[in-house]
């Protein structure tokens, strides 16, 4: 039978109490989930580069996957107006906020960051929340009590793959684009 917590070695114990405590915090439902995270003042962004207009046959490659749009800087910057037309710039917007996270080095900028993007695209009718079951918000949200450039992968994978299956057909036979693939 059973010898219940005494029959466990030490380190089990510190290690169950330490879990314990962690899943404690989430348990609390604080008012505002992401209280969980320390808030500090973010900087200001920089100011964006001038972007070169790509050639028709640069624009053509793009047709091959959205990743090569996402990563041209004009493709990007194509691609997140097209969104902005349709009125669902926010995946674009979360994805380059999830792209600046995962650069980020100190874990007190890290930490802003991320409250900052929990409560912009993730948070239950934050300003610019984005369309993700609830399953990965919740995994998120365990993912906020210990940062890392991961923290936020699951939900960016699934914006991804919304804007590529949704968004992405349009913009190819958008005017925008086919403007790209004349001139």
């Amino acid at each position: 039978m059973c010898k219940g917590l005494a029959a466990l070695p030490q380190t089990c114990l510190e290690r169950a109490k330490e879990i314990k405590s962690k899943l404690g915090v989430l348990l609390q439902k604080p008012e505002n989930a992401i209280d969980l995270i320390i808030p500090y003042p973010e900087k200001t962004e920089k100011k964006p580069e001038k972007l070169q207009k790509p050639s028709p046959e640069e624009a053509a490659q793009w047709r091959e996957s959205l990743d090569r749009v996402l990563n041209n800087g004009y493709g990007q910057a194509a691609f997140r107006s097209f969104l902005q037309s349709e009125f669902s710039d926010e995946n674009i917007e979360f994805w380059m906020a999830c792209e600046e996270f995962k650069k980020i080095k100190s874990t007190v900028k890290m930490a802003a960051k991320a409250k900052k993007i929990y409560e912009d695209f993730i948070q239950f009718e934050g300003p610019r929340e984005v369309n993700i079951d609830h399953v990965t918000k919740d995994v998120t949200l365990r993912n906020l009590v210990d940062l890392s450039p991961v923290t936020f992968d699951l939900a960016q994978k699934r914006i991804f793959a919304l804007m590529e299956k949704d968004s992405f057909g349009r913009f190819l036979r958008s005017e925008q684009y086919q403007e790209l693939l004349v001139n």
